[in-house]
């Protein structure tokens, strides 16, 4: 499992502070490593209750940015950066 400090950007209000984001993909080696964090390239995409997103994963797994959307609320880009 892999946990990011994460940001949303607003059309006028830019990058702000949202709750940190883990994830956990089992069975899959060959997208996600033993450490947790998605190699370089890696696009990673969700929905449920919470919202939905898609982001691609940089800097071999320590950044991920890309766009989400939270229920009742418009697409905000959606950025993260690896907890240390």
């Amino acid at each position: 499992m892999a946990t990011y400090h994460t940001e949303i950007h607003t059309g006028g209000g830019g990058w702000q502070a949202d709750e940190p984001l883990s994830i956990s993909i089992t069975n899959r080696g060959d997208v996600v490593p033993e450490d947790g964090a998605p190699s370089t390239g890696t696009t990673v995409t969700w929905s449920g209750d919470q919202g939905d997103a898609s982001v691609t994963f940089f800097d071999d797994g320590n950044t991920f940015q890309g766009t989400a959307r939270f229920p009742g609320e418009g697409p905000v880009g959606y950025r993260g950066q690896l907890a240390t």
